[in-house]
C-alpha cells in the first residue's frame, strides 16, 4: 500500500465530474470495453474469463470481497482519464497542492538550533512546482519513499524556510512516523 501514491490518486479523483459505477456487473462491463475484451479483464482481476461473462450479464452480482476490491480499484484506475489529466495539469500549472498531515518532523540544522523530531500537524499548500514533481514521479512509478523526499523537499521550503525568508541554514528535513496524510487539489 502506497500512502504517497494513494492520496495523490484520491485527490484527483475528487475532480470527476460522474460517479464511478456502483454495482459489480456496471463495473465488470466498464472493464470490459476500455480493455476490449472478457479475456483481458479476466488475466488483470485473476478470475476466468467465463466468471467475467457471468458479470457482465448480471448472473452473479455479489464478488467476493477481495475481488470487489480490485475491481473497484481497476475501475478507479481508468475513470474518466481525461478530467484526471486536466485535474493534474491544473495543480501542476496554476493551482498548486495541498498537503494535510500529522506525522513526524524533523531537520538537519547547525548546532545550537532545536532540531529535534516532532509531531506535527501541518496543512501547507504547495507551489505548483511541487506538485508537478509529486505528479510526474507518480506517473513514472515511483517508490512512497521517493514520493515522501519530495514532499519533505517541498514542506522545507514551504513551511520551514517560508520560500527563503528564514532558516536559510536548514539542510535537510525528516518526515516519517506518518499518521495521517492526504492531498487536496
Amino acid at each position: 500500500m502506497s500512502v504517497f501514491g494513494d492520496g495523490l490518486d484520491a485527490a484527483v479523483q475528487k475532480a470527476f465530474t460522474r460517479p464511478t459505477p456502483k454495482s459489480a456487473g456496471a463495473q465488470m462491463r466498464y472493464l470490459v470495453k476500455q480493455l476490449k475484451g472478457t479475456k483481458a479483464v479476466a488475466q488483470m482481476l485473476r478470475v476466468s474469463q467465463r466468471t467475467v461473462e457471468r458479470y457482465v450479464k448480471d448472473q452473479i452480482k455479489k464478488p467476493r470481497p477481495d475481488l470487489a476490491a480490485r475491481l473497484e480499484r481497476e475501475v478507479k484506475a481508468r475513470w474518466q482519464p481525461q478530467i484526471r489529466a486536466k485535474a493534474r495539469e491544473k495543480a501542476a500549472t496554476t493551482g498548486g497542492i495541498v498537503i494535510d498531515t500529522r506525522a513526524r518532523l524533523g531537520y538537519t540544522a547547525p548546532i545550537g538550533s532545536t532540531d529535534q523530531d516532532r509531531v506535527r500537524h501541518l496543512t501547507v499548500a504547495l507551489s505548483p512546482q511541487y506538485a508537478a514533481r509529486l505528479f510526474d514521479a507518480r506517473q513514472q512509478g515511483a517508490s512512497d519513499q521517493e514520493l515522501r523526499e519530495i514532499a519533505a523537499e517541498a514542506l522545507k521550503e514551504v513551511y520551514f524556510q517560508d520560500s527563503g525568508r528564514r532558516a536559510g541554514s536548514l539542510e535537510e528535513v525528516r518526515f516519517t512516523d506518518i499518521e495521517q496524510l492526504e492531498f487536496d487539489l
